[in-house]
Parts: C-alpha cells; sequence; structure tokens
C-alpha cells in the first residue's frame, strides 16, 4: 500500500527533474500513475525559483553596491527549470516543431520527431517561446507581484502534461510514454493531479489562478487535438514536452493579463497575503529594483 504512494511519486520526481531518485524496478502501472504527481513536482519547481530568488536578492545586495539586473534575474528564472529537467522538454519541443511542420505524411513526422538533430523549425519553435516566458516574467518581475505567479505557474504546465497523457493516447509502438498506455486507474490519478493544481491555484492567486487554469487546460486539449490529428491520432513523447513548454509561456501570459490589469475585474485571493512578495520597480533603469 504504501509503495502504491511513494512509487509514482520518485518516478515523477526522476523523470521531470534531473534527481537520480527513480525506481529501477518501477512497473508500467507505476509508472502510468506518476502523471498523477506532476503538478507537485511542478510546485517543486516554484518553490525552488522562490528560494533561488531569494538567495540571488540577498547575494546581490551584501555582494555590489549596484542591484541586480532585472533581465539577468529573470534569465536565471527561465534557465534554472531548463537545466534542473536537463533540457528534456525542450529538446520535446523543437523535436516536435520539426516534425510537425517539416513532414508532409504522418510516417515522415513521425520520423522526423525521432531524428536526434535539431532543424530549423525547432530553433524557431524554441527561440520563440523562450522568448515569450522571458519576457511575460521580465514583466511581472519589473512590475512586482506576490510569489504565487512563481509558484503556479510551473504547476499548471506539468498539469497539462497530465490531462493530454489521459485523455489522448500514445501515438507510437514503443517509446518513452508506452507506459503511460498502460491501465491502472489512470483517471484516479488524473484526478488526484486536478485536484492538486486547482487548490493551489486558488490558494495562491485565488480566482484569477482558477482562470488561468482552465484557460491553459482548454488550450492544452486544443493543442493535444491537432497534435494528435497532425500525428495518426496519438500523441509522443516529444508532444508532451512541447505541451509543458508552451503552457509554461502561455500560463505565464494569462497570469500577465490577470494579474496587472486592474480593468480585468478578477480580484486577487489568498496569495498576497500569505507569501513573501517580490517586486522590482522601475527607477530611472533596468538595474533598479526594491524587495519587499
Amino acid at each position: 500500500m504504501l509503495r502504491a504512494v511513494y512509487a509514482p511519486l520518485l518516478v515523477a520526481v526522476s523523470f521531470l527533474t534531473i534527481l537520480p531518485v527513480g525506481l529501477p524496478s518501477a512497473s508500467d502501472v507505476e509508472i502510468s500513475r506518476s502523471r498523477g504527481w506532476y503538478p507537485f513536482v511542478g510546485l517543486l519547481y516554484g518553490l525552488l525559483l522562490v528560494g533561488a530568488l531569494t538567495l540571488w536578492i540577498q547575494l546581490a545586495d551584501s555582494a555590489s553596491p549596484f542591484p541586480p539586473s532585472t533581465l539577468l534575474t529573470t534569465a536565471l528564472l527561465v534557465v534554472i527549470p531548463a537545466v534542473i529537467n536537463r533540457f528534456l522538454h525542450l529538446d520535446g519541443l523543437m523535436d516536435f516543431c520539426d516534425g510537425i511542420w517539416g513532414g508532409s505524411t504522418v510516417e515522415r513526422r513521425l520520423e522526423i520527431m525521432r531524428d536526434s538533430r535539431v532543424g530549423s523549425f525547432g530553433v524557431a519553435g524554441c527561440v520563440c517561446v523562450m522568448l515569450v516566458k522571458f519576457s511575460a516574467m521580465s514583466t511581472l518581475t519589473l512590475v512586482g507581484w506576490s510569489a504565487g505567479w512563481l509558484l503556479l505557474y510551473p504547476m499548471i504546465s506539468r498539469w497539462t502534461m497530465t490531462l493530454l497523457l489521459t485523455v489522448f493516447p500514445y501515438g507510437r509502438q514503443a517509446g518513452i510514454g508506452s507506459a503511460f498506455a498502460s491501465p491502472g486507474r489512470p483517471w484516479f490519478a488524473t484526478a488526484m493531479g486536478m485536484l492538486t493544481v486547482a487548490a493551489a491555484a486558488w490558494f495562491f492567486l485565488g480566482p484569477a489562478g482558477l482562470i488561468a487554469l482552465v484557460l491553459t487546460s482548454v488550450c492544452a486539449l486544443l493543442l493535444g487535438w491537432w497534435a494528435a490529428r497532425r500525428l495518426g491520432g496519438g500523441l509522443t513523447g516529444d508532444c508532451y514536452g512541447a505541451a509543458n513548454e508552451i503552457m509554461e509561456a502561455l500560463a505565464l501570459v494569462l497570469l500577465l493579463v490577470l494579474l496587472l490589469r486592474p480593468d480585468v475585474g478578477v480580484e486577487v485571493g489568498y496569495g498576497s497575503g500569505i507569501l513573501p512578495d517580490f517586486s522590482w520597480e522601475l527607477q530611472g533603469g533596468w538595474f533598479s529594483y526594491s524587495a519587499s
């Protein structure tokens, strides 16, 4: 009974991070059920970013009379998750873009996505997604907001992977995601993931967080439906990695709109009162900031 809880968790952590905590003897059922822990792993990413941001501010304050660059700070917030994930999702994004737009038939698209080489579509797609993430995050940090968005957006993006794994079939005979096609109450694990991310969205940002969660989930389903049509009815491991990267960018953009535009009329929830705030203010240039 205890293994039924910790085994899927360890599988999720080892699959989505660089931490070597996986189980060599994990069964296909345990791998399939690990999807329920994906939002929790996203929370670990958020906690890492909050901790890294706090440490960076303290080190910069004590080491130099000049405050840290907001651009460099944002770059670190973008790069750290990619490194912790060993660039697996970015690799999936590039393979996805190459295959989806580089092949004229289903067989050719799947063949391109299996190829380890990167083409122009992959490079362009990666640059576009990273640019959107960097710009949205930079704006959020410049204007200043609760750390709630920093904790929530990685949870939302990894929840969309759980959602796509459950809704759409796996598109290959064998591959990195084939174990997720096994039985083992995948809908139970998916429901657990959904409750986790929904509770976090409400707790961190209230209605704004829930709206961002719902809209991102809908867009993820549309992306999965379109990709499945292009790939013969199913999705591959590259599709899940690409979905995580694309939905991270989308979640950040949605949170930017919801949190920084008072005319939207969405009242922020509990996060702004419970979580610590990190705010940067433009006072004479990019390098001026204040941390509260």
